[in-house]
């Protein structure tokens, strides 16, 4: 009797102990839902490495757009994710790897670890600062993550997915022409109806900055200074760059900016032709006709500048290093979107990508453009026949006038955002506080694209038409973007 009451008393036991294990099992922490601020923080950092690394603002949008895909591409590889993946939705991306059948990632950490991938291989010719910012942030990151209750497994499982599909978006980011572009000769046609660079070495100085103590080298024409006569400031706003073609392209002022832009892979729309503006008027000296009564309107504009006009094109000049492009300030405002309209992790990411894409691919339609037409900045016109001492009111970007970049880019950016997070909330754009700019308010998203558009006139770097053309122009791409791209998985 007793020997039976052991082994009863052993079964009960055993089944209790197995009873408890299932428990437990079935009792695990479930992670928590990432926090938002996880893609705050990288949209954050990648301002400052354009900022930092003084990166042009092609190139500049580029980083964005691969660098956002990674993050979204992670955060949609999570089965309790609303997102769905963009493979098969952008040009040439072919599917990405797939998870093995029964297992599960989190997104976050895939996240983290493809934006490593990516980030670090992009900026391999940056600052040995940056590539440390890209791996302790990714690894702070991996950690919280842990901190929220993802596992040693399921994190072991995500970071090695988060890596296939960083190195599966750098093997695609390397068809796009971008590499065939670096260190081509540009011949730039010769006229007095084509546009020609004005910009100098020493405009640029005071805006080009950076918080590393650099050295000059001479290799590179926008280093060649005068070291016996530079002043400490002069030496120390110049970074070393190699003598041969960079992957990470410093901003040359006196070099025109990426004439073969327009030629790169687009991420949607066809390409940089699909929403091409109407052509620029004929170049004409004579009086009445076309262009001559837009190059005049321009000047009557900067003789009557006031003071919050030329205020407004300073808080949009965006000039690199400076504020940090075109494309990073609107980045710059959707980081502040992400905790003024309480957007979920997916939403934040989905944002991000969208946009990032659309003025990718608005660069490329744009200066597809500029390198074709070819058009003369008001400045070489207005001096040429009315006034010789104008000057505008920060120097002239590097490249042709029509049509407007920062107008082509705003309009792709608030037609995807407002898409997403409508148009009807006020907006209070911060960007520029810590280069000493209050912020500025606004009733919409579109009513800050049209100012950015008009600051370009204020500015005295475009005539009116290439801000209105430009404008139109980068709605077609936001709109092709919103049309053709499906982020939301069925029945989410």
């Amino acid at each position: 009797m007793l020997s039976v009451n052991r082994r009863q008393t052993r079964i009960v036991l055993s089944n209790l102990a197995v009873a408890a294990v299932l428990l437990g099992v079935g009792c695990a922490r479930e992670p928590a839902t990432p926090d938002p601020q996880l893609v705050a923080q990288w949209m954050r950092v990648s301002l400052a490495f354009t900022r930092s690394e003084r990166i042009g603002p092609p190139p500049a949008a580029r980083i964005s757009a691969y660098g956002s895909l990674a993050l979204y591409e992670g955060y949609a590889s999570d089965a309790k994710s609303s997102l769905r993946s963009l493979s098969g939705q952008l040009n040439g991306f072919t599917p990405l790897p797939v998870i093995p059948a029964g297992q599960s990632v989190d997104g976050a950490t895939v996240a983290a670890a493809a934006e490593r991938v990516v980030l670090d291989s992009i900026f391999r010719d940056g600052f040995a600062s940056t590539r440390r910012t890209i791996d302790s942030l990714a690894s702070a990151q991996i950690a919280a993550r842990g901190i929220a209750g993802v596992g040693s497994a399921l994190r072991d499982r995500s970071i090695a997915h988060g890596r296939a599909i960083g190195a599966a978006i750098l093997s695609w980011a390397a068809t796009d022409s971008f590499y065939a572009t670096r260190g081509r000769p540009w011949k730039p046609p010769t006229g007095r109806q084509y546009w020609i660079n004005t910009a100098t070495v020493d405009q640029f100085i005071p805006q080009v900055m950076s918080g590393h103590a650099d050295a000059v080298v001479k290799n590179n024409s926008g280093d060649a200074l005068d070291l016996e006569r530079a002043t400490s400031k002069s030496v120390f706003a110049n970074r070393p760059k190699s003598a041969t073609p960079t992957t990470l392209p410093g901003f040359d002022p006196v070099k025109p900016t990426e004439p073969y832009w327009g030629q790169l892979r687009t991420f949607v729309i066809r390409n940089g032709d699909e929403c091409a503006p109407p052509p620029p008027p004929s170049y004409s000296e004579r009086p009445g006709s076309e262009f001559f009564t837009m190059a005049r309107a321009s000047y009557d504009t900067m003789h009557a500048i006031t003071p919050e006009k030329r205020a407004t094109a300073l808080f949009w000049a965006d000039n690199p290093a400076a504020t940090g492009t075109p494309a990073f300030h609107w980045i710059s405002v959707i980081n502040q979107m992400v905790s003024r309209r309480r957007l979920s992790a997916d939403a934040a990411v989905e944002v991000y990508t969208l946009t990032s894409i659309a003025m990718a691919d608005a660069f490329i339609g744009c200066w597809r453009e500029k390198y074709r037409s070819y058009v003369v900045r008001p400045v070489t016109f207005i001096q040429r026949l009315w006034d010789p001492g104008f000057h505008t009111v920060f120097p002239t970007p590097p490249f042709p006038e029509y049509s407007s970049g920062h107008s082509v880019i705003s309009g792709a950016a608030v037609q995807v955002m407002t898409s997403l997070l409508g148009d009807t909330t006020e907006v209070t754009d911060s960007t520029q506080m810590d280069v000493g700019l209050p912020p500025r308010h606004f009733a919409s998203f579109t009513a800050a694209m049209n100012q950015v558009a008009i600051s370009r006139v204020y500015g005295g770097i475009h005539y009116m038409k290439a801000v209105i053309d430009g404008m139109e122009q980068g709605r077609c791409i936001g709109r092709r973007i919103t049309e053709r791209i499906k982020t939301r998985r069925t029945g989410a």
